[in-house]
């Protein structure tokens, strides 16, 4: 393990040297944060009886915008999609390495190094913020403890979502449509354009079914209250059943990709 511990430490270092990207990803996820808050607010203000309170959609909104690189499924390695389409993936196969081990340690550094640069400054301001605006602590000792596990679980099974997208270039040699299939239908069902309490029930069927929720809309909701600790207890356990599915499934379709691989050239 020690060569894929120093791809990720790598991976992390890298990504912290780019500071004026992070600076200019925190003013526009404060901008889109105030954005949906007022969005939500004029639509409460209208239909106040909801599932979920208009403060616990708050604390959500936040949140989301504080942990965006751990939870956008269109976060991109161009590096590493050049590599397939271009034909240097032969190198990366000349390494020692399993490689999907060391690509997904490179992705996870990836996640890692920005939201060390932009989720510390999101959080204090939002926390500093006046009423109705303001991000308040969590609910309980109990809820904070959920909440960090179970964003530790979104992040491994978002980082294997992310590869599944790089080994479909394999077969497709354009990573377009991938990454938006998976943006457009990670993100709605995940619960990030319209909050899932939100949704008919019928919809909220289909998204407890599918791994997206478990990734981003389940911390949040542990966070704000919004799901109970049984039902959070209960949720961990899908979401270790969703990461064997997702990376065990990932391994094997990036072995038999590989074994398909053909390098044209000098």
């Amino acid at each position: 393990m020690k060569q894929y511990y120093s791809f990720l430490r790598l991976s992390i270092v890298k990504g912290l040297q780019y500071k004026t990207a992070a600076i200019a990803g925190i003013l526009t996820q404060f901008c889109f944060g105030f954005l949906f808050i007022m969005i939500f607010e004029a639509f409460y203000t209208h239909q106040p009886t909801q599932p979920i309170s208009l403060n616990q959609i708050i604390q959500m909104v936040w949140l989301q915008q504080s942990f965006l690189v751990f939870i956008m499924l269109w976060h991109r390695d161009s590096e590493l999609y050049n590599m397939i389409t271009t034909g240097n993936i032969c190198y990366e196969l000349c390494r020692p390495t399993n490689l999907y081990h060391h690509w997904y340690a490179r992705l996870l550094g990836q996640r890692l190094s920005g939201a060390f640069l932009r989720c510390l400054p999101i959080l204090l301001a939002a926390l500093l913020m006046p009423e109705p605006y303001k991000l308040h602590l969590p609910v309980s000792l109990t809820a904070m403890m959920l909440f960090i596990v179970t964003m530790i679980l979104a992040l491994i099974i978002i980082v294997g979502l992310s590869m599944l997208i790089y080994i479909s270039i394999f077969y497709t040699l354009s990573p377009a449509g991938s990454f938006l299939l998976m943006a457009v239908f990670g993100e709605f069902f995940a619960g990030l354009t319209i909050p899932i309490p939100l949704m008919p029930l019928w919809l909220q069927r289909i998204c407890n079914l599918l791994p997206f929720r478990y990734a981003s809309d389940l911390p949040f909701r542990i966070y704000n209250g919004h799901i109970g600790t049984e039902e959070a207890l209960i949720s961990i356990i899908i979401q270790l059943f969703w990461i064997i599915i997702i990376i065990g499934g990932g391994k094997i379709w990036m072995g038999r990709s590989l074994k398909k691989v053909i390098v044209m050239g000098g």
